[in-house]
């Protein structure tokens, strides 16, 4: 069955050719889609105590970044995006918020890492544009064009349950510092099994796209405004992880 989310993308994304199994998702080259966000193969597997959540491209992954803006408002995004069947509720978020998706990220124009200085430089707020982790939580949301979709806002005044990196913005992210890697046609971020609440098993899906703060910075704050590649297709999420040992 289609996500929520499945099918406000189906019409963007008809006729992408696509098969999984035990090794993720693979896809068909798109010529289309820039080769460095041209997905050929999606696939979450267990490493240690680490789930490696893995997109291979058609590419080099990770050479293409947004150009800066000079401002917040308006800023880009670009990224590599796993959503999930994980309930929000697992990595500390409000339960039931959205589809929760784990994201990596480029976006010169702002540092939403507050508790880390990832270029070791002593400053913590000039690390956007270098690629770094996040969970979100996407909704649909009508008034963000062709994708139909944001991570979900904060309203004024709201107090929702959100996760200890939460780095401060009106909006369901998270900035957990997982440990990363963009080299050769692989973007790779390693989650502690601890981190997600060692689950027996979930599905999960791969994109790439391009988001967009609104040049107005209110609801919606951040929408999905370019999607270039999805693993399945359709957002299905028709992969599946499962611990295997339990």
């Amino acid at each position: 069955m289609k996500t929520p989310i499945a099918f406000a993308l189906s019409t963007l994304l008809a006729g992408t050719a696509w098969a999984h199994g035990p090794e993720g998702i693979h896809s068909e080259k798109t010529a289309k889609v820039e080769a460095a966000f041209d997905l050929v193969n999606t696939r979450v597997f267990k490493d240690g105590q680490d789930l490696v959540f893995e997109q291979l491209v058609d590419g080099k992954a990770g050479s293409r970044k947004p150009a800066a803006k000079g401002s917040f408002a308006g800023a880009q995004v670009y990224s590599y995006v796993w959503p999930t069947s994980l309930d929000s509720g697992s990595v500390g978020f409000e339960k039931g918020s959205g589809i929760l998706a784990l994201a990596l990220t480029s976006h010169p124009d702002f540092d939403d890492t507050p508790q880390l200085d990832e270029n070791a430089d002593g400053d913590k707020g000039n690390d956007g544009g270098l690629w770094h982790s996040h969970w979100v939580v996407l909704t649909k949301d009508a008034s963000c064009g062709a994708s139909g979709l944001k991570v979900r806002d904060i309203p004024e005044g709201a107090k929702p349950k959100l996760p200890s990196t939460w780095p401060g913005a009106p909006i369901f992210i998270d900035s957990p510092g997982y440990a990363l890697n963009v080299k050769k046609n692989a973007a790779q971020i390693r989650v502690p099994l601890a981190a997600v609440g060692f689950p027996e098993s979930f599905n999960y899906d791969g994109v790439t796209a391009a988001l967009q703060v609104n040049a107005d910075l209110h609801n919606p704050l951040l929408c999905v405004s370019s999607v270039w590649d999805v693993a399945s297709g359709d957002l299905s999420l028709p992969a599946t992880w499962k611990d295997n040992k339990k």
